[in-house]
């Protein structure tokens, strides 16, 4: 009883530590709060309202905007499309655990960056050999993506850069701990984490490495980012790729 009561102190400071933008006013009859929800229609109304927040939050304005395929890139495509900025894809695979595939215990990002939860792999007595096995077939996965995906499009140097890592919702954390270890690597100005919501904890622990994050709802427990949308349809690589293409070809005619 008394650790939680102190998780929960914790948890009650990190909220007003973390400068979080929420959504006060998602529609004329719906607000977000923690005990009910509000549920998206779709990833790209879910952009547009967080573009939204963004764009009003006077927060530094981005130089790149990079989202996580395939669900992220739909949500970011809306903030690059807002604040005119160009759309970058980070290919992450998540390291789903062998009896709950949608449970993240790691997840590994292009470069061969990899994060792993040793407090899940413990929980769930998973052995060094069950993870390597489902490593080897989710960078199989992450290589067949990332030639797909960059057909036509070149990769965005992210050195000295302001960037918005964007994902269409964030349970765990762990796919977007990864991701952020990539980005870092490339040494960038400043990196900002911006999706439609958020589990507390993972936002607890994200804050420390990230300058900023935007969240339009951060639940104190998140089952499946899924309940959070009416409209959660998984998203096809041909999507992934008419997306990039059409926000290329929107900065295109923006600069003439």
């Amino acid at each position: 009883m008394l650790a939680e009561l102190k998780h929960h102190s914790k948890s009650v400071a990190t909220a007003h530590r973390v400068r979080l933008i929420f959504e006060n006013r998602i529609s004329a009859d719906s607000q977000v709060n923690q005990e009910s929800h509000h549920r998206f229609k779709d990833r790209v109304e879910a952009g547009q309202l967080l573009a939204r927040h963004i764009e009003s939050s006077r927060s530094r304005h981005p130089d790149v905007v990079v989202a996580l395929p395939r669900g992220g890139i739909i949500v970011g495509a809306q903030i690059a499309k807002q604040l005119h900025v160009p759309l970058e894809l980070l290919v992450v695979r998540k390291l789903g655990a062998p009896s709950q595939p949608e449970l993240a215990l790691g997840a590994i990002a292009s470069g061969g960056f990899i994060f792993l939860n040793q407090a899940l792999i413990e929980q769930f007595g998973i052995s060094n050999e069950e993870i390597a096995e489902i490593r080897r077939g989710e960078e199989i996965e992450l290589a067949r993506r990332e030639l797909r995906y960059r057909r036509n499009h070149k990769p965005t140097n992210l050195t000295e850069k302001h960037i918005i890592l964007v994902d269409d919702g964030i349970a765990t954390g762990a796919t977007i701990e990864v991701a952020i270890r990539a980005i870092k690597a490339a040494r960038p100005a400043s990196l900002v984490i911006a999706t439609p919501v958020a589990a507390l904890p993972a936002v607890e622990r994200l804050h420390r490495l990230a300058e900023h994050i935007h969240a339009l709802q951060t639940p104190n427990e998140l089952g499946a980012i899924a309940e959070f949308y009416l409209e959660f349809d998984q998203v096809s690589d041909e999507e992934v790729v008419q997306t990039l293409e059409s926000v290329e070809k929107g900065m295109r005619s923006n600069d003439r």
